[in-house]
């Protein structure tokens, strides 16, 4: 499987997960994607975290909301082309609703598991943060 499609498949757990759980039954894509902006989000903050352990120097954000912005902006707008622009996630939820039980059952483990070692390692990285006394790297 390429990453391209293993990125549509994501997508397609997280739309699924949230038609079962939503009671009203709209904007599951958008909270499918909104999920996936999230966790390239903690991907990023994690890498910041490891940046400020390894190099031993703390990270202020007030000075860099522009960053920021850009950088929620390089996560968001891809995603929107690639799933909302017109109306491509459809496809990938027709064609992946296609696959076999099993099929899914074992894809839909290996994304949650993903799931889960991505918030792990953002816990982590704050844990490893804590650690380190941040009073001598001033």
């Amino acid at each position: 499987m390429s990453i391209k499609r293993a990125y549509y498949y994501l997508f397609y757990k997280l739309y699924k997960f949230w038609e079962a759980i939503s009671t009203p039954k709209f904007w599951n894509d958008w909270k499918a994607e909104l999920s996936i902006d999230v966790f390239g989000i903690f991907l990023g903050l994690s890498g910041i975290c490891y940046y400020a352990i390894i190099n031993k120097k703390k990270i202020d954000f007030g000075s860099g909301k522009y960053v920021v912005f850009i950088y929620l902006l390089l996560i968001a707008l891809p995603n929107y082309f690639i799933f909302h622009h017109q109306d491509q996630w459809k496809q990938f939820v027709h064609e992946f609703d296609q696959l076999p039980k099993k099929n899914n059952r074992i894809g839909g483990l290996v994304v949650w598991i993903i799931i889960l070692l991505v918030i792990a390692n953002l816990i982590f990285a704050f844990y490893q943060m804590g650690q380190i006394d941040w009073k001598q790297y001033r």
